[in-house]
């Protein structure tokens, strides 16, 4: 049992927010990481937020991809970012879909937001407060999630949800906007 004070954690959804979406990313060549997100995550861990992706990954469960082709891919980027001075405290992904799933991927599951499932594993593995945490989406799907995990503060990057999504969270354009924030809350 950890027996230190829970700690808050800056939860990153990935295709969108950590690197560019370009759609069902699986290929090394294809990873273009988001402006800002090396600077926004140097922020974060100095001010004590353990870093955590949650990311569905409905290419896996639709046969684009394996696991492994993910868990690759995965290992390769936090080498990008560790070089960066980045270091992600956990990666978490859902590669269930309940529709276009094949095989045993084709089943709902609480991991897959907007469900709270990988946020809420987050809190029990690593000790995490979700109310003293934050999540960055550009889905309406991680802002549902955050708020049914109960996070501090949920952060919208614009593009992805032309008309908005229904929860409490802040639009942003840029990741050094939720920089920015984080700074102010100290």
């Amino acid at each position: 049992m950890n027996m230190e004070s829970p700690s808050r954690a800056l939860f990153l959804d990935r295709d969108g927010v950590v690197n560019v979406e370009v759609g069902y990313l699986h290929r090394i060549e294809d990873v273009e990481f988001v402006p800002g997100i090396v600077s926004l995550c140097r922020t974060a861990m100095r001010l004590g937020y353990k870093l955590v992706v949650v990311t569905n990954q409905a290419g896996i469960a639709r046969g684009f991809y394996t696991e492994a082709d993910f868990e690759t891919l995965m290992a390769w980027m936090r080498q990008q970012l560790r070089d960066e001075g980045v270091e992600f405290d956990a990666v978490y992904h859902c590669p269930f879909h309940p529709e276009h799933g094949v095989g045993e991927y084709k089943r709902e599951h609480e991991d897959r937001k907007p469900g709270p499932g990988m946020l809420l594993r987050a809190a029990r593995e690593l000790g995490v407060s979700l109310a003293e945490s934050v999540m960055v989406g550009d889905r309406c799907s991680d802002i549902a999630a955050a708020n049914t995990a109960g996070l501090k503060q949920a952060f919208l990057v614009a593009g992805t949800e032309e008309s908005g999504c229904p929860g409490d969270y802040l639009d942003i354009k840029t990741l050094a906007e939720v920089e920015g924030w984080l700074l102010q809350q100290g």
